[in-house]
């Protein structure tokens, strides 16, 4: 493996968001904060509890999610996106790098922003309520393979788009939504039996179901099935990545 070439992509796209701090970390942060403060402050004095667990509480592993579902998928796919927009795509096709290496640099790259990301909101949260982790090493498995799993997909909206409009069309329209009917802010539990069974088509319940109970071990369904489903979605992407290179599908246009 040419280790010099992931780290030079890998590194390229880290100072790019020290060069936009305020794009990259401080408004995503004060967004989810703002979130946190309105609906923990609005809802949460109507609703006290929800399956024993404060509602301020309740809800900081969906905020978490929503940050690292949207930031993952748009520092993809922005970082993939510049390379084919200004033609610097063709130099790194050309050097004796791996589409491996270019996927591990770029993915690798946009995971650690939206887990570093993750990590500030969750120390931030600790700021309004008190918090406990029950399963620590799933906390962070949950984080690291739906960081990776959505970085993946973003890098594969990247490639797809033949511009700007194109990359806000997924997070905007597809992903957030999800993320808000997913469960952010409630427990599909509450919702009538009917809805209940449309709601375990979105992908997004089982991120965020799993990823609370690694914090209050309540679920709405089995974090077994929740991480067989976000390696289900990391394999659909880590397939389409494959035969996007193999083909040349917009890289080579």
């Amino acid at each position: 493996m040419n280790l010099r070439a992931v780290q030079a992509i890998y590194t390229f796209e880290m100072a790019r968001t020290g060069r936009t701090i305020w794009q990259s970390i401080v408004s995503p942060v004060l967004s989810t904060s703002l979130y946190f403060i309105v609906f923990g402050a609005a809802i949460g004095s109507r609703i006290t509890e929800i399956e024993g667990v404060p509602y301020g509480a309740f809800i900081v592993p969906g905020l978490i999610m929503l940050t690292l579902l949207t930031q993952s998928t748009m520092n993809a796919s922005f970082g993939i996106y510049f390379p084919r927009f200004t033609g610097t795509i063709y130099e790194i096709l050309s050097a004796p790098v791996s589409p491996f290496e270019i996927v591990l640099g770029y993915v690798g790259a946009a995971a650690t922003k939206s887990i570093i990301l993750g990590l500030i909101i969750l120390l931030t949260s600790w700021l309004f309520v008190p918090l406990r982790i029950a399963h620590p090493f799933w906390m962070v498995t949950f984080l690291v393979l739906t960081a990776a799993t959505f970085s993946l997909l973003g890098f594969i909206i990247g490639i797809w788009a033949d511009g700007f409009e194109k990359l806000q069309i997924v997070p905007l329209l597809i992903v957030t939504p999800l993320t808000f009917l997913g469960g952010t802010f409630y427990s599909i539990s509450v919702l009538p039996p009917t809805w209940q069974t449309v709601a375990l088509f979105n992908p997004v319940v089982y991120l965020i179901s799993g990823f609370r109970w690694s914090f209050f071990e309540i679920a709405d369904v089995g974090h077994a099935v929740s991480v067989g489903m976000t390696l289900l979605f990391l394999v659909v992407c880590l397939v389409t990545v494959w035969w996007m290179f193999r083909t040349g599908y917009k890289l080579k246009k």
